[in-house]
């Protein structure tokens, strides 16, 4: 499968996870670690890669990513200032 790149990057949600991943005051291990227990198979380094906008983003992940977080898919995406 061949995963395309937008303006460079190869998701949407990478600069907004990191900010509201600081905004809880957590670490990227301790995400990963929420994320599992959400059933989203995920490590450290993976959630790296996400911020810096190396991975790509499953839908289902943003589902469980804007959950965890606290915020919307949509303000992960860039589609709401909220």
């Amino acid at each position: 499968m061949k995963i395309y790149d937008y303006k460079g990057r190869k998701n949407l949600c990478g600069d907004r996870v990191k900010e509201a991943r600081a905004r809880r005051k957590i670490t990227q291990e301790d995400l990963a670690a929420q994320l599992q227990i959400e059933g989203v198979t995920m490590e450290r380094d993976s959630v790296s890669r996400i911020e810096i906008g190396t991975r790509f983003v499953a839908d289902y992940e943003l589902v469980v990513l804007s959950q965890v977080l606290g915020v919307s898919m949509e303000w992960l995406t860039g589609q709401d200032d909220k």
